[in-house]
């Protein structure tokens, strides 16, 4: 990327919580798809035995401590959202790593 640097140093910044974000919602179970734009991850629930994204939302604050945001609020057809939920990682220092530690150990195998 070429930019002023400060613009340099935001985007640096808004990767490194993504890509550790992202890896640690994998290392948790999730399918992750990873976003180009956005402060959001989206995720699959699939791969933890969940089909419901308003289910495992309302879950997941007593689960885990995270809260997470069911994808079928942003779809017409609300059925075609239900497995995926997505996660803001605009966070202050050390939330996203604390809620991907959480996620890792509510969802150990």
């Amino acid at each position: 990327m070429t930019a002023a640097p400060e613009l340099v140093t935001a985007v640096r910044s808004a990767k490194q919580y993504l890509t550790y974000v992202s890896a640690g919602l994998e290392e948790a179970g999730f399918r992750v798809f990873r976003p180009s734009g956005t402060y959001f991850v989206t995720t699959d629930i699939r791969p933890l035995g969940q089909t419901d994204g308003f289910a495992f939302c309302r879950a997941l604050p007593e689960r885990a401590g995270v809260g997470a945001i069911p994808n079928a609020v942003f779809y017409d057809h609300r059925e075609e959202g239900a497995l995926f939920v997505r996660f803001a990682f605009c966070k202050r220092t050390g939330v996203p790593e604390e809620a991907a530690e959480r996620l890792r150990k509510a969802f150990a195998r």
